[in-house]
């Protein structure tokens, strides 16, 4: 066998060995004429996500595939609910064959509701399963110098997440002290359960409690509950707005010397019905999740008396989804507030957060 033989049946083995590589991938073909070539991971109603090597995951408007080819089975449920299980084929006018031993099922791209792999579970139903998240957060600072200052800042949630609702139990504790005087000693826990009866539309009911000692607040608690609405629902963005009946208490200490020797006299206790009104904002981008949160709460007998607080933040994920760090500033507004204190509290922070499921 001379040498020329021998490189034309080495060629030949590389063209196999490279047809038998195409040949075993998936193929996704778009109605613009391009042709895919990887691995398809999911569909998912909305789009094809096709898995490469040239370019990552890439993810394709279902409306614009015109045919997809897979290699290996997947399963697949069709808009009327069928579930089937097989490898996908291309027709020649423009259907698509899921071939299921002998059983042959003829469908269309548009058509596919979902796919998953075999041993998985259907995205719908995993979407229903309760699964708790857990957070704790910690930050502290302090100065020293001109002043002396230390301020230390816990917080905990617990959140069950599904498709249909949400419940979540959250706990935060702030204290503060600046020249060796307190300036800051606040707690609160609350729960808060929304439930999406209809598309975008909800019922929600909240209760949250707690003091703030510095406004001389012994208790207050706030009860809630209304309606909700999703003006953005989105994979990586929602808005949604609530409104509700409340039930608003703050109990105020009895009248006390101050630091200084002078007679602080705290307002009324509050107690009365209102409104609650709020708006929940959150946009996810590739590396970090912005939080806006806004409630409003006047009062029926006297709509100047009214509370409304405000958070907005940043967290981001430091090396791995366990730790994350957010930055954010909150607002505390209350119209009539009590002697010698401000109408409106603002905080600046920087969290260091653990988060686990």
């Amino acid at each position: 066998m001379n040498l020329t033989h021998l490189g034309k049946i080495c060629v030949a083995a590389l063209l196999a060995a490279s047809s038998a590589v195409l040949v075993s991938a998936d193929v996704v073909e778009t109605k613009a004429g391009a042709r895919l070539v990887g691995k398809v991971a999911a569909i998912d109603g909305e789009s094809v996500v096709l898995e490469t090597d040239y370019a990552g995951t890439i993810k394709i408007k279902q409306g614009e595939v015109l045919s997809v080819t897979t290699e290996k089975p997947l399963f697949y449920r069709l808009s009327s609910g069928t579930v089937v299980n097989g490898t996908v084929t291309p027709t020649p006018d423009g259907k698509l064959e899921i071939r299921s031993g002998d059983a042959t099922v003829t469908t269309t791209v548009g058509n596919v509701a979902a796919s998953w792999t075999p041993g998985s579970k259907d995205p719908a139903v995993a979407a229903l399963e309760r699964k708790w998240t857990y957070r704790v957060g910690v930050d502290v600072s302090g100065k020293t110098g001109n002043s002396e200052q230390l301020s230390t800042a816990v917080s905990a949630s617990a959140q069950m997440k599904t498709a249909q609702d949400t419940l979540q139990f959250y706990t935060a504790y702030n204290r503060q002290e600046t020249d060796s005087v307190k300036s800051a000693d606040q707690f609160k826990a609350g729960i808060d359960y929304a439930n999406n009866f209809s598309g975008r539309k909800s019922w929600y009911v909240r209760d949250e409690g707690g003091f703030d000692r510095v406004k001389s607040i012994e208790l207050y608690n706030v009860a809630a509950a209304g309606l909700g609405y999703d003006f953005i629902k989105k994979p990586n963005q929602t808005l949604t707005g609530r409104v509700g009946l409340a039930y608003r208490y703050e109990g105020y200490e009895d009248p006390f010397v101050d630091e200084t020797g002078a007679i602080v006299t705290p307002p009324d206790d509050v107690s009365s019905a209102g409104l609650d009104i709020g708006l929940n904002h959150e946009l996810k981008f590739e590396r970090g999740i912005l939080i806006n949160k806004l409630t409003y709460l006047p009062a029926f007998d006297d709509f100047g008396s009214y509370r409304a607080t405000h958070e907005s933040s940043f967290e981001m994920p430091i090396t791995a989804s366990l730790w994350k760090i957010q930055i954010g500033v909150a607002n505390d507004y209350n119209s009539e507030p009590g002697e010698g204190v401000e109408r409106l509290d603002t905080t600046y922070f920087t969290r260091l957060i653990l988060n686990w499921q």
